[in-house]
């Protein structure tokens, strides 16, 4: 039996900050994602709203973020962060980043998943006069929606991995529980508990995401 200092209240609200620090940076990163997904696929060379300058800035905005690892990312803002929820420290303090890193990666996910729709669907659209609105509302996104379901999956494990990082800058959450006693104080039991609890989240997570994306693609 593993000798531990933490308590089950301690890993409960560990558990807490965790969901909230993902529920809400994937809440906010889904919408911004998203937009920026579907205007770097309609605004490309060959897109139905084709605007190369717009594409081309938006790439390379999306790969600069994207190519900073989520540690370094998380420290280099932290001057925005205490300037837009006032401390660099805890829950809320972790989201800024979360949702700075999690945007762009949503937004190649979603643009991974609207490319995979097969051009004849889009010329059949054009073909009955339908608005590009009216392209992406009704005929790319349902189509898409499978590959979707399952991109946003990725996505959330991804918040969760980052989560667990934050806690070495004191975001709180299960990573806080790794650092601070399983690390720092050396408790075996507290960094075998955090690890399950995360493998449990991902399986718990993934295999939602593939149930949802089986469903939809059967209708």
């Amino acid at each position: 039996m593993f000798d531990t200092n933490i308590t089950l209240q301690q890993f409960l609200d560990a558990i807490g900050d965790t969901l909230y620090m993902v529920g809400m940076s994937l809440l906010i990163g889904t919408i911004f994602g998203s937009i920026l997904g579907v205007i770097i696929v309609v605004t490309r060379r060959d897109g139905i709203l084709s605007f190369p300058i717009i594409y081309t800035i938006l790439n390379i905005i999306i790969n600069i973020i994207r190519s900073v690892p989520f540690i370094i990312l998380m420290v280099a803002i932290i001057p925005l962060t205490r300037s837009i929820v006032g401390t660099s420290i805890g829950t809320n303090a972790a989201i800024v980043p979360l949702i700075i890193f999690i945007t762009p990666f949503i937004a190649r996910l979603v643009e991974n998943s609207l490319l995979e729709v097969g051009p004849g669907i889009v010329e059949a659209a054009e073909s009955m006069g339908a608005t590009p609105f009216q392209i992406i509302r009704y005929f790319i996104l349902p189509e898409a929606f499978g590959s979707l379901i399952l991109s946003l999956a990725t996505a959330t494990i991804s918040l969760i991995g980052a989560t667990a990082m934050a806690g070495t800058v004191g975001g709180g959450g299960v990573g806080d529980i790794a650092i601070v006693y399983g690390y720092q104080r050396y408790d075996t039991f507290a960094m075998v508990s955090t690890i399950i609890i995360l493998i449990l989240f991902v399986q718990l997570i993934q295999s939602t995401g593939n149930t949802l994306a089986r469903w939809v693609r059967r209708r």
